[in-house]
């Protein structure tokens, strides 16, 4: 049962009943009405933001998706960088020091990437952070792929022009072991058989039977082949690389002037022409005009073993034929 209201009437100075109207009535439900559709639209305003469309859950989805794919390409970035770094190490390290080439500087590598508005159009997104990172190293690592191809490009030319050079470096012994009869004298002072006053012998001295055949032992073009007052019948040849030999008192010349001979090949015989006091050959190697101990560069024919055996025989003081 509803309550009864009364009011005080100041005129009568008394309580009255409160009476309801119509019109009264009306405007409560009037204002029932509006306060239920203020309550539905704040609660739609509100629902609104955990219930979305479904283009809008479409697209949130796809930001999402596009999010993750970003990460992982983050993370391939970083693992590809990492394999490259390697790469770049032993091409400095190894690769490039093997073929005699200075290391590309760091600097060169990563060069290019500086200005803090480089990536400016990318601001003022949710994500601007990732993809501005993403972006930065996509770029870096296409640089340094770009000159870490070059340099093994290099490599390659440099690899093919070693190819020719390990050809013509001077490396085997210019008479065979079993032709051989012993090593007469070495690369170093003693005194010279005619001459009779110590002076140094830049070359070796192999004791051989005459007719003997000498090998050209590398590749390259022979510059000289002639017969002179100190060396007899002798040949040069120039290899190329700052290389050269020369081969002494031969009894017969088997190549000429001009002419390309391959490591092997026979170009004279061992002899006893010249300034010399005995069938033998007097031979030199040269780098860049300084005459280098021959001994050093009969690694393609000797074992260890037989190398330490010839560098004891050649340091010893014996016959000298030159």
């Amino acid at each position: 049962m509803a309550k009864v209201k009364y009011y005080y009437d100041s005129d009568t100075l008394s309580y009255r009943r409160v009476e309801k109207s119509k019109g009264n009535i009306s405007k409560i439900i009037i204002l029932s009405f509006f306060g239920v559709i203020l309550i539905m639209l704040s609660g739609f305003i509100v629902l609104s933001q955990f219930l979305k469309t479904p283009d809008q859950l479409s697209q949130q989805r796809e930001l999402e998706n596009l999010k993750f794919n970003y990460e992982l390409l983050n993370k391939r970035l970083d693992e590809s960088s990492s394999v490259l770094s390697q790469l770049q190490q032993r091409d400095n390290n190894i690769y490039r020091a093997y073929f005699e080439a200075n290391p590309i500087p760091e600097e060169q590598r990563k060069a290019g990437f500086g200005g803090v508005n480089r990536y400016s159009y990318l601001n003022g997104y949710d994500n601007s952070i990732l993809v501005k990172n993403v972006t930065k190293k996509l770029d870096i690592l296409s640089k340094q792929m770009v000159v870490q191809s070059k340099s093994l490009d290099e490599i390659v030319s440099l690899a093919k022009e070693k190819e020719n050079m390990l050809a013509s470096i001077p490396a085997i012994m210019p008479i065979k072991k079993e032709d051989l009869s012993y090593v007469a004298s070495g690369f170093k002072y003693r005194m010279h058989p005619i001459l009779k006053i110590r002076k140094f012998h830049k070359g070796m001295d192999f004791k051989a039977a005459t007719g003997t055949p000498i090998y050209a032992s590398g590749n390259g073009r022979v510059s000289l082949a002639q017969r002179s007052a100190t060396f007899g019948k002798v040949v040069y040849i120039e290899h190329g690389f700052g290389y050269k030999t020369v081969y002494a008192h031969m009894s017969k010349i088997a190549t000429r002037k001009g002419r390309k001979v391959k490591r092997g090949d026979i170009i004279g015989y061992v002899g006893n022409t010249g300034r010399s006091v005995g069938s033998h050959l007097h031979y030199e190697v040269h780098k860049n005009g300084r005459a280098l101990n021959p001994i050093n560069f009969y690694y393609g024919d000797l074992t260890p073993e037989e190398f330490l055996a010839m560098q004891i025989a050649s340091e010893e003081e014996g016959q000298s034929y030159d």
